[in-house]
């Protein structure tokens, strides 16, 4: 029987779910890590002498961290990779000296997802329909790119129709199933990469849910941005940033851009084969504080950017529900382990706090809509957990209006069900 299926291609983690009259199901992926129903963003290339001297053990999600933690030095990892897919300047990466473009990761992984899922995956998929933030992340970011790329790499499966929603318009239609009368919906989808709004009026007529979408607003910052400003602040120093090395006769500052490259973990493995770790390494020989820069190069060398992400996470996750918690990553050496306050790391995401709460005004000035003419919110993605990104809405709307969950799969199943309808046009982005 024909199906929808609802693609969920997140920075940090994917999701695919299945609708068939109504129903739907979130899809399971067994692999060497285990069974689960969502997947890590990541793909992790390793050779494989049983496979043939051209050939690459390939693995995605939770079995490419597991390859790659257990094969230092011999595997190649990539993570985050849709943070790539609006961006003019990615033009691709190599793998063991083939190059591969986005289009190719993408596809090489929806197939690591389509083998993983095995019978689960339907046999017939009328259509697939796939999120796409209201604003995609990255420096200058090009949507037409972006779309133009997801339609390159799906159309090589075969699907017989693409269409594309956005993300937080799938998330409120999910939501939108439970509730019990006419509601004008708010919901802020929290990703990796992207915060997107979307102001939309629910209302049933004739038995049959119908959405009029108000408005819609969105901003590149999100819970990686979290993730760096604690990197920049906790890291970068004992890394070499601030520190100085000689040239001729004059005394200059390490460039600041290597720590930018560190503090993003989808670019950390493509940093590696750059020419601009190659320069860092050289810059060594003229520092003033030589160990430092040496502890840098050790930490791209044996590939700790996924440990670094977790003991960063952790520490953020543990500010979620205390005043103060410790960042402990060993690597690190001495200054590895400290105490963090969460006053100081509300201080450090100041300015990423002001551009999310600038996207809500945005969306509610240029809608007319005041706070109290919103009968519900609901906030999704984990990033909505943070003390500080929850008070910006405590503070504009009554605690009984907003309402959470699903952070991981609403917004799949909300695909899947809107590519069942037969006014699926409504619902996409043209």
């Amino acid at each position: 029987m024909a199906q929808a299926l609802g693609f969920d291609f997140g920075t940090t983690n994917t999701v695919l779910a299945f609708a068939d009259g109504g129903a739907t199901g979130s899809m399971t992926f067994t692999s060497a890590a285990g069974t689960t129903d969502s997947m890590r963003t990541a793909l992790s290339f390793m050779k494989d002498a049983q496979l043939g001297a051209s050939a690459l053990k390939v693995e995605a999600g939770h079995a490419a961290i597991r390859q790659f933690i257990d094969n230092p030095g011999e595997c190649r990892f990539l993570q985050s990779i849709k943070t790539f897919a609006a961006s003019a300047l990615f033009q691709g990466t190599l793998i063991f000296a083939k190059r591969h473009n986005f289009e190719d990761l993408m596809e090489i992984f929806v197939r690591r997802l389509r083998s993983y899922a095995g019978d689960s995956w339907p046999s017939h998929v009328s259509r697939i329909v796939t999120g796409r933030p209201v604003h995609f992340a990255g420096a200058s970011p090009d949507p037409a790119l972006a779309t133009e790329r997801y339609n390159e790499a799906l159309s090589r499966f075969g699907f017989p129709e693409i269409h594309y929603v956005y993300e937080p318009v799938a998330a409120a239609f999910y939501f939108a199933q439970n509730l019990k009368q006419d509601a004008t919906v708010l919901v802020a989808d929290f990703g990796g990469g992207t915060t997107d709004y979307s102001l939309i009026r629910f209302e049933t007529v004739a038995g049959r849910l119908t959405a009029t979408p108000i408005g819609h607003s969105g901003v590149g910052v999100a819970g990686d941005h979290f993730d760096y400003r604690m990197i920049d602040n906790i890291v970068a120093p004992l890394i070499g940033k601030g520190s100085h090395f000689k040239s001729f006769d004059k005394i200059l500052e390490v460039p600041s851009n290597y720590y930018s490259s560190f503090g993003r973990w989808n670019q950390l493995s493509i940093f590696k084969t750059t020419r601009e770790f190659e320069d860092l390494k050289k810059l060594v020989r003229t520092s003033l504080e030589p160990e430092k820069l040496e502890i840098f190069i050790d930490l791209i060398d044996h590939d700790e950017g996924y440990p670094l992400y977790q003991a960063v996470s952790a520490t953020k996750m543990a500010l979620s529900a205390a005043d103060e918690a410790l960042f402990d990553f060993a690597p690190l050496g001495r200054g590895g382990q400290r105490s963090i306050k969460r006053r100081d790391f509300e201080g450090w995401i100041a300015e990423d706090l002001a551009r999310i709460e600038g996207a809500l005004d945005e969306v509610l000035v240029k809608t007319e809509t005041k706070p109290a003419e919103i009968d519900k919110v609901f906030l999704t993605g984990g990033t909505s957990f943070v003390p500080a990104v929850r008070r910006i809405f405590t503070e504009r709307f009554e605690r009984d209006r907003i309402e959470s969950g699903g952070e991981l799969l609403s917004i799949a199943h909300g695909l899947a069900l809107i590519g069942e309808r037969d006014d699926i046009a409504q619902w996409t982005v043209q």
